[in-house]
């Protein structure tokens, strides 16, 4: 009997597969079926030979295949500024040193460039989407765009004059504009971005709140980074910031609040409550000083975590393989329970939750029938990786960016053995030396 045969752009086979959609499923010799940029099917290699007829096959004979890295939190143009100040905490590294060096050279060219870099480790790394917050938002989306990577851009909004707007009324106007031109760029999607409580007023909060609610889109800030942006906020409003952006009406599933570093168990309650999302960042927390973020406490309550990498500036680098070993073993040495974070939750948080948070759960952060195919392969057959019992263990414990040999956007891949397709890597390392000469001549 013969069975009908489907042409399809695309076949990946993959040793293992892990979907993440359903929970703690592992797929041994799957593949999966792309066509116009979707997934068609995760069907058994077998089945996929007699059903499917695809114009180019991708055998990744020892590798894992999962969705795509959501990086829930960054500034990307400021891979520019890695490395410019370090070892120093978060207010004397910015007010001091970051805060200066933007001042100076910040532009709509900063920002594209910046961001292309930027664009260029993410994607070596296995990244496929990041949520970004900054200056000039056009030209990190045309950045974005150029690479062939999934962005959501921040609308920034804080106070103060910069090269890019006057104030918070200019920035929000200016940022909706871009929204307005980009809007039907299929691999952008957008966020309200008002940076933090101590840099933006209650009655700009407001308007961040009228239009999120009038055009949908989700709220991008810090929360609770130090505690001395904790005290300061007791000083000028006489409540915790977390308080006061309850009071403001701004606690909502629409809200991904970064960091969250520092909560007292009410305030973790009150997340959970209001469904909202946590960015954790646990690099640029540790770098930083500025502490740990009860991630067990806020898992066990059910708010919706992800991970985020924070700049290049305050990390060093783009890389959610790191933040995900890193989250896992914070929780279990902060929580004195081995089992806090298991290696699936933190694949789903590095996923599919932070595609949740973005609201872009229903087209990727998982490898099911209908989604985009935002996928990222990674080589588990190097000598110091074996043997392997548990893929998923190894993902979390054992591999780095290093090993990530493919990755696709939207069914186009961008990674091939491990290098970029389509951008330079020369050209890369040039503009990033030619920064570096007029920021640090």
């Amino acid at each position: 009997m013969t069975h009908p045969v489907r042409p399809i752009d695309l076949l990946i086979e993959a040793r293992w597969i892990v979907p993440v959609e359903p929970a703690g499923k592992v797929l041994e010799n799957h593949a999966v079926a792309i066509d116009d940029g979707r997934i068609v099917a995760v069907v058994p290699q077998g089945f996929a030979a007699a059903h499917y007829a695809a114009k180019t096959r991708c055998v990744l004979a020892q590798h894992l295949l999962i969705p795509g890295l959501v990086n829930l939190h960054t500034h990307a143009a400021m891979s520019l500024l890695r490395g410019l100040a370090n070892d120093l905490p978060l207010m004397d590294w910015l007010q001091k040193h970051i805060w200066p060096a933007e001042a100076e050279h910040v532009s709509a060219k900063f920002v594209r460039d910046g961001t292309a870099l930027a664009c260029a480790e993410m994607l070596r790394s296995g990244i496929t989407c990041f949520n970004d917050m900054y200056f000039f938002p056009q030209a990190a989306a045309e950045a974005a765009v150029a690479a062939g990577m999934r962005a959501a851009i921040g609308l920034i909004t804080v106070e103060f004059a910069s090269a890019y707007a006057a104030d918070a009324d200019d920035y929000l106007s200016k940022g909706l504009a871009v929204r307005d031109l980009l809007l039907d760029e299929p691999l952008l999607s957008f966020c309200l971005a008002p940076h933090a409580p101590y840099t933006v007023e209650d009655g700009s909060f407001a308007r961040v709140l009228t239009l999120a609610e009038q055009i949908d889109l989700p709220i991008h800030l810090h929360i609770h980074e130090t505690g001395h942006e904790i005290d300061e906020g007791r000083q000028r409003y006489g409540i915790r910031p977390i308080e006061r952006l309850r009071r403001l009406g701004l606690l909502s599933p629409a809200l991904i609040g970064v960091h969250a570093v520092h909560l007292e168990t009410h305030e973790i309650d009150l997340l959970a409550e209001h469904g909202c999302s946590v960015a954790h960042c646990p690099s640029s927390n540790l770098k930083l000083a500025s502490g740990i973020a009860p991630i067990a406490a806020l898992a066990e309550s059910g708010v919706n975590l992800g991970l985020g990498t924070d700049g290049a500036a305050s990390n060093n680098r783009l890389d959610i393989l790191q933040e995900m070993r890193l989250a896992a073993l914070l929780a279990k040495a902060q929580s004195a329970r081995a089992d806090a974070l298991d290696a699936h939750r933190v694949l789903e948080m590095a996923t599919l939750a932070g595609a949740r948070a973005l609201a872009l759960d229903s087209v990727i952060g998982s490898i099911v029938p209908g989604k985009f195919a935002d996928l990222t392969a990674l080589r588990i057959d190097d000598p110091t990786l074996m043997p392997c019992y548990d893929p998923v263990s190894h993902l979390v414990y054992c591999l780095g960016r290093e090993h990530v040999s493919a990755v696709w956007v939207a069914g186009q891949q961008r990674v091939k053995d491990g290098q970029l397709i389509e951008n330079n890597e020369n050209d890369m390392v040039r503009l990033a030396t030619l920064w570096q000469n007029k920021i640090r001549p």
